[in-house]
């Protein structure tokens, strides 16, 4: 996903004429007010933007009926309520912000007890009530 944002934002930039009104803003290499006001509004944009996208994708892959992203899909894997259910799309998107909480904990151990759990449950898997479990083919 990060490379197919970087393949849209650098023609953006270059559409919009922001690449070049922020190189007529920066004399002598100098970064001045307006320069840095545009990049930390093109910042936020690309963040908001990043959020926006990956929360879309996350919710709807996992809420739709293949209850799994690409990647989970590939490997066989589907995200699942505690009753082996498909996901809404707000429990769906409740297990994807709560990520941030499981990126936060130290040294990956919000991740890595998964490992350790009965129902080999990450943290945020815990916090939505949610399984990510093998597709039965």
């Amino acid at each position: 996903m990060g490379i197919g944002f970087v393949l849209i934002l650098i023609p953006l930039i270059f559409l919009t004429g922001w690449a070049d009104s922020s190189a007529r803003s920066i004399p002598n290499e100098d970064m001045n007010d307006v320069g840095i006001f545009m990049l930390f509004g093109l910042l936020f944009l690309a963040a908001t933007v990043s959020l926006l996208l990956t929360w879309l994708y996350h919710a709807l892959m996992e809420s739709s009926e293949w209850q799994a992203t690409l990647g989970k899909k590939v490997l066989g894997l589907v995200v699942t309520d505690m009753a082996g259910r498909r996901v809404s799309f707000g429990r769906a998107t409740g297990r994807h912000f709560a990520k941030i909480i499981t990126q936060h904990v130290p040294a990956f151990i919000g991740y890595i007890m998964a490992g350790f759990t009965e129902r080999k449950q990450a943290l945020h898997d815990m916090i939505a009530g949610c399984l990510v479990l093998r597709r039965n083919n």
